[in-house]
């Protein structure tokens, strides 16, 4: 076949195709995809697939005072003003496209895994809303901001007024820039979750799903300590953030993490929790130290007298401290045979008692102890050892007539 005979074949097939499938039409108003062809001062040539060109001209490429950051060859989202202009052409707007541009440009930024620019304009105790653009609004989680913003390096020094502090600093976010990636979205909601950390944190990403890839619940990794909060610590193991909470991080009670770790700390964690595809990261600290209430409490039993200080004294009873090691209670019923009103009447901060072990609560890690039955037991040792002694000293009945039969 001659090469004029080949070129009609091809151009009669490529009619067919289009008789088959012809051209898209468009309507005022509809949003649509189009590819940039060429991209000029004040015009944008885009491929709608229609039977013309689309085209963008002037005011209608601004984008609302954000800078159009587009290239020949991306993809873009765009409205129709006009389905067929006098020259034929498909005349559409960047500008007009709003919300639904955001849309597809929050989708595509966090299907290409790149990062965005938002601006914080309100702050809560959960985290920051931000404004996307186009009418959209975002939230970026606490949890999902950098470390180095809301966290003082010393931690919080009073817990009470932790949640206070945190506030202020979310508040000085506000009118400030943050560059973010997309954690979710959700349409029908319309709810955007984003991630500062995802950004600061790049990074550690490589390594992150390494580390997830072989890391299983009951794993130990080395880490440092990225940020204190009145709750726990975060820790970063491997590229992979995670938080020892309070209760995690030391076998005696932590009221203020900052008291055992600062930021930059190496420590080795134990992975106790994970969760959302490594999303949530829970890491355990005392778990890898010996349990010291172990070995403390091979020493006591139930039934054993005990010294102790009273370290405090409430309405139900008063707590004491045992060869300054381990802790108790005495309930306010175990303080005396008569009725206690008010512990303060048999008690006082300081003072050294004898009492005796009645539980061992390893749940609680502590002693429950008794004041009242200190002597009561004493005294029942006192009669047990007269009834041991009364029995030694005394002969049986019919060891006595056996006797009586061999003095005969």
């Amino acid at each position: 076949m001659s090469q004029t005979n080949t070129k009609l074949q091809s151009e009669f097939e490529k009619y067919l195709n289009e008789l088959a499938e012809p051209p898209k039409t468009f309507q005022r108003g509809q949003i649509v995809k189009g590819i940039i062809k060429h991209l000029g001062k004040g015009e944008m040539i885009v491929d709608v697939g229609g039977r013309a060109e689309g085209v963008v001209l002037g005011k209608e490429l601004k984008l609302d005072g954000e800078t159009l950051d587009k290239k020949e060859g991306d993809t873009v989202l765009l409205y129709v003003i006009k389905g067929e202009n006098e020259l034929g052409q498909i005349e559409l707007s960047i500008r007009r496209s709003g919300t639904a541009r955001k849309w597809y440009d929050l989708e595509t930024a966090q299907e290409d895994d790149k990062s965005i620019n938002v601006t914080v304009i309100e702050a809560n105790t959960g985290g920051v809303i931000v404004s996307i653009g186009g009418g959209l609004r975002g939230f970026i989680p606490t949890s999902q901001l950098d470390n180095g913003r809301i966290y003082p390096l010393g931690g919080y020094g009073d817990k009470q007024n932790a949640k206070k502090e945190l506030q202020n600093k979310l508040g000085d976010l506000i009118d400030e820039e943050i560059e973010v990636k997309v954690i979710e979205i959700d349409k029908q909601k319309n709810r955007v979750i984003l991630s500062e950390k995802l950004v600061t944190s790049s990074e550690d990403l490589e390594m992150r799903e390494e580390t997830l890839k072989e890391t299983e619940v009951g794993d130990n990794l080395e880490g440092k300590v990225t940020g204190i909060a009145p709750f726990g610590l975060f820790v970063n193991a491997q590229g992979l953030e995670g938080l020892v909470h309070l209760s995690e991080i030391s076998w005696d009670k932590v009221s203020n993490p900052a008291d055992f770790y600062k930021v930059g700390d190496d420590v080795t964690v134990q992975v106790i929790g994970m969760q959302d595809d490594g999303k949530r990261i829970a890491y355990s600290i005392k778990r890898l130290i010996k349990d010291p209430w172990d070995e403390i409490i091979e020493q006591y039993k139930v039934g054993q007298v005990v010294k102790g200080e009273i370290t405090k004294v409430v309405d139900y009873g008063a707590f004491v401290r045992i060869d300054d090691k381990v802790n108790g209670l005495i309930h306010i019923s175990e303080m005396s045979d008569n009725l206690v009103k008010d512990p303060n009447d048999f008690v006082s901060v300081g003072d050294t008692v004898e009492l005796s072990i009645i539980s061992i609560s390893r749940e609680e890690r502590h002693l429950g102890l008794s004041m009242k039955r200190v002597g009561q037991e004493e005294e029942e040792k006192k009669t047990s050892s007269k009834s041991e002694e009364k029995s030694e000293g005394a002969i049986a009945p019919e060891m006595a007539a056996l006797s009586e039969l061999l003095e005969e």
